[in-house]
Order: C-alpha cells, then sequence, then structure tokens
C-alpha cells in the first residue's frame, strides 16, 4: 500500500530526506525517514524511480500534498547534461510504500 494513506505529518527534511509518521502493524503512529535520493534520479531533466541522486542536481525543490486526493507530490527544477533546466514533479505514491511503520522504496508501481 502506498505510504500516504497511512502517513501523517509528511514533510521533506534537507531536500531528499521524505519524513512521516506512518503507521504500524499496531496501529501506532511510528516516525520514519526515507532518503529519496536513494531511489530517484534526474533523466535530462525528468525524474527516474530507480535512479539515485535527483538532490544532485536539483533546484527549487519542494513538497506538497495536493489535490482532492492528497497526493504526494515532489516538484523540482532538473537540469540535462546540456545545463538546461526543467520544471518536473513526481507522485511519490507510486513508489514508496509503508511496511510496518517504515517508509521504503517498492520497485513494482503501487499505482
Amino acid at each position: 500500500m502506498s505510504f500516504y494513506r497511512t502517513a501523517e505529518d509528511i514533510s521533506l527534511k534537507d531536500d531528499h530526506i521524505l519524513v512521516a509518521r506512518v503507521a504500524n502493524e499496531d496501529g501506532e503512529m511510528v516516525e520514519s525517514e526515507f532518503d529519496l535520493n536513494s531511489c530517484i534520479g534526474n533523466d535530462e531533466g525528468r525524474f527516474l524511480w530507480g535512479g539515485n541522486d535527483f538532490a544532485g542536481s536539483a533546484e527549487d525543490i519542494s513538497f506538497a500534498i495536493e489535490g482532492a486526493d492528497n497526493v504526494p507530490v515532489l516538484r523540482a527544477r532538473l537540469s540535462n547534461s546540456e545545463g538546461e533546466q526543467f520544471d518536473a514533479d513526481v507522485n511519490l505514491a507510486e513508489h514508496i510504500t509503508n511496511n510496518n511503520g517504515t517508509l521504503e522504496y517498492q520497485e513494482e508501481s503501487l499505482l
């Protein structure tokens, strides 16, 4: 299950660390952190799942819960190999899951 359905107080620390209080199997809310640099990269100005270190080539990084469905969206300006910058966004619900109170990357899409 995507993490945001069982999470509260979701935020971004240091532009790449996802922080949230997430429910464990007992229903207790526990703090968890996950480094998004470990699973999101930059592919010529676009976010890339399965990559790494997106923050190393990003500016204006932000995170927000958006829309009626409360979608967790990461946004940034990403550079390509020519130095051009592009506005990019990625839905973190696609691959970030809550595993018994621990935020984790899941390779297979959750959506």
